[in-house]
């Protein structure tokens, strides 16, 4: 978190990304250990949606900070 802008940033080499709730909520979870599955389970319950909707949503996220080189599976 970043106290000067009052915003949470991703940190990449030569890169800066600013998430928004939904990206943020997601990455909070990307800890190594949980599943893309608990991942969904878990938002869809913390937010009463539709796990398929949830998942759409994680697996584009993912994906895209999989190709900045951010995350790593």
């Amino acid at each position: 978190f970043d106290e000067k802008r009052k915003r949470w940033m991703v940190l990449a080499p030569e890169r800066l990304f600013l998430p928004d709730d939904t990206a943020l909520e997601i990455l909070r979870r990307c800890d190594g250990v949980a599943t893309v599955k608990a991942i969904v389970d878990d938002l869809a319950r913390k937010f009463n949606a539709p796990g398929d909707v949830i998942m759409n949503d994680v697996k584009k996220l993912v994906q895209d900070f999989r190709d900045k080189g951010v995350l790593e599976t």
